[in-house]
Parts: C-alpha cells; sequence; structure tokens
C-alpha cells in the first residue's frame, strides 16, 4: 500500500472514530488534506457551495468510496445515517469498533516477550520494544521475569548484515532477488538468483533457504557471504515454497555436524577452536601440531578450507582431495 494512501486512510478512520454526529461527504471532504488536493484548486471550506467542476466531484466520489471500502475490509464498522439536513452521513462508533480485551497467561506473556526482545539489535528494535511496552500492559504479570519463567538466558541474536532486511521483506511478500554471493572457497562473488523462503538464526549468523533458479534447487546462503545491495525482482515464484523449511539441519549436514565416518587431520596448535570442539580425540604431535578425530560429513572439505594452512588431511583419501581441489579452485581465482 502507498504511502500516501495509508496516511489517507488513516485520516479518514480518525475522523470517522472522533466525531460524535454523522459527517457527510462533503464535511469529510474539506476536514482531510487529500481530499482537498484531489478535489484541484479552490476547494476549501471556505469556497462555498456549487464550487468547483464536475469532474472533480467525480473523482473525489470514487476516491471516497473505495476508501470506504477498503476500511471496511480492513475491519472498521462504518455506519451510514442521514443527518437532520438530509443528507447521508458517515461515522464509527468506538464501541462498535473496540477489541476484546486481551488476556495474556504467565507463559504466552514470557514467549512473546523473549520474542520481542530478539530484534533489539535490528532496524524492527523500536517497533518491538513499544509492542514489548504494550503487552505488559495488556496482561504480563507483574513480577514475571520472561527470562526466569523459561530458565534461558536473554537472546541477542545479532542482525548486523545489510541484506538481513531487505531478504526478510522478500520473504514475507515472496519476491524473488538477485544479490552477489561469495563461496568461502571462491575468490570472486557469484550473481544468486533465488526465491527466497526463510531466515533462520544459527550458532550466531542468519541463513537464507530459498529455490536457486539458477541451479534448480533448493540452496541455503550465510547473510554474512552476500556482497553488495540485494535487488528484488518483480516476477512470480516459480517453484513450490515447502510447508517446512529446514535450514538449521540443511546447514548442519554442509557444515560436517550429520556425521557417519572420522576423518584424521593436523591441526596447528593454538588455532581451530571449533574443530577442536568437535574432536573425538586429540593428540599433540609436538612441533606446534595436534592431531584430531573429528566427525566426518558432507561439507566438512569446505569448512576444513576455511581454516587454510592451519589444516592439514591426513585421510580419508577423499576428503584430503576434496580438499586440495577447493585450494586450488582459490588459487587460481
Amino acid at each position: 500500500m502507498a504511502i500516501a494512501k495509508a496516511e489517507r486512510l488513516m485520516n479518514l478512520a480518525l475522523c470517522l472514530l472522533g466525531t460524535r454526529r454523522p459527517l457527510s461527504k462533503r464535511e469529510l471532504r474539506d476536514s482531510i488534506e487529500a481530499y482537498v488536493e484531489a478535489s484541484g484548486p479552490g476547494r476549501g471550506a471556505a469556497s462555498g457551495p456549487g464550487r468547483g467542476a464536475a469532474g472533480s466531484d467525480d473523482s473525489f466520489n470514487r476516491m471516497f468510496e473505495r476508501d470506504k471500502d477498503d476500511l471496511r475490509e480492513l475491519g472498521l464498522v462504518i455506519e451510514t445515517v442521514e443527518n437532520l439536513d438530509g443528507e447521508v452521513g458517515y461515522l464509527a462508533r468506538r464501541d462498535s469498533n473496540r477489541l476484546p480485551p486481551i488476556t495474556l497467561d504467565a507463559e504466552e506473556a514470557a514467549a512473546l516477550g523473549l520474542a520481542a526482545k530478539v530484534w533489539q539489535q535490528a532496524r524492527l528494535a523500536g517497533a518491538a520494544s513499544g509492542a514489548l511496552q504494550k503487552l505488559r500492559a495488556a496482561g504480563l504479570p507483574e513480577g514475571v521475569d520472561p527470562y526466569e519463567a523459561h530458565g534461558a538466558l536473554e537472546p541477542r541474536i545479532p542482525v548486523h548484515e545489510a541484506a538481513f532486511e531487505p531478504l526478510m521483506l522478500a520473504c514475507r511478500d515472496r519476491r524473488p532477488v538477485l544479490f552477489e554471493y561469495r563461496k568461502a572457497t571462491a575468490a570472486r562473488p557469484e550473481t544468486r538468483n533465488v526465491e527466497p523462503w526463510a531466515l533462520e538464526c544459527w550458532r550466531g549468523h542468519w541463513y537464507l533457504a530459498g529455490w536457486d533458479r539458477d541451479r534448480g534447487a533448493e540452496r541455503v546462503f550465510r547473510l554474512s557471504r552476500i556482497t553488495g545491495k540485494v535487488r528484488s525482482r518483480g516476477t512470480a515464484f516459480t517453484a513450490p515454497v515447502p510447508d517446512v523449511v529446514t535450514v538449521r539441519e540443511t546447514v548442519a549436514s554442509w557444515a560436517g555436524e550429520i556425521a557417519d565416518r572420522s576423518a584424521l587431520i593436523r591441526l596447528r596448535s593454538g588455532s581451530g577452536y571449533p574443530l577442536r570442539a568437535k574432536a573425538t580425540a586429540v593428540r599433540e604431535l609436538g612441533d606446534g601440531w595436534d592431531e584430531l578425530e573429528i566427525p566426518y560429513g558432507h561439507g566438512l572439505d569446505a569448512w576444513l578450507v576455511e581454516f587454510g594452512p592451519d589444516v592439514v588431511v591426513l585421510e580419508p583419501a577423499e576428503l584430503r582431495a576434496d580438499v586440495v581441489d577447493r585450494l586450488r579452485a582459490v588459487a587460481k581465482g
């Protein structure tokens, strides 16, 4: 919805809710600036009856009827009555447009409080803070700490990537996007044409899941590897959106989290702490190197490449070959 139209609808709703008697079209037109401007020069309360051309009246009437229908579709109850002068008037009684009281138990209020706190570092922080205040006024029991209620630490989800907000809106509006993406093993970014499905934070990083049009398959992208601006495309989705988008499971699989074998690597002492945390066995080799046994699954080669010269793959042979191939590709780039 355009900002100008949204502002016009808001002003019309406020006029109808704020009046104690029905207002005619003429009164509404002279009270709302957007209607005065739409009616052309010479409009306004001081112009007197019979002013302007019939075309301006027709334009205003069409605009007003559309706005009235839009407000009713949004849920505003607008009454049409005849006033003392025999004119048709409009008003929206407050008692007819009052929402029922919001009742939240301690767990519901705590869960919504946690959700609002998640966005503290995003551009939605102001809206989230306002929503949290309203929740407290609406039913958050006094003395209930949402974090203690759930036995959880206060969430702090980082949202530093510039791509987060445009991708969040694209997921919501089902709009395909274009962006430059640099893989961990690539020297230069590549253009990706994606139908975005969902965003999810996993282990401190945001990931986008969606349909890669050029590759004809589902893909997951780490937002920190998106370079430049995210551009929207005015076309419809070509692939169905799954009912459940398993972002974390996919990323875990690619990162070697889902493993059925073991790999043996040499790791430089004092480096590669994420690898050490996953290791099932560690042995000091001396000369500044350690030997680690780590779970081996799909995507482990891409992860090992990120540690550069601090990692040497000993076995299995196919993993060593995959890492060498990726390093050679980066060197050629």
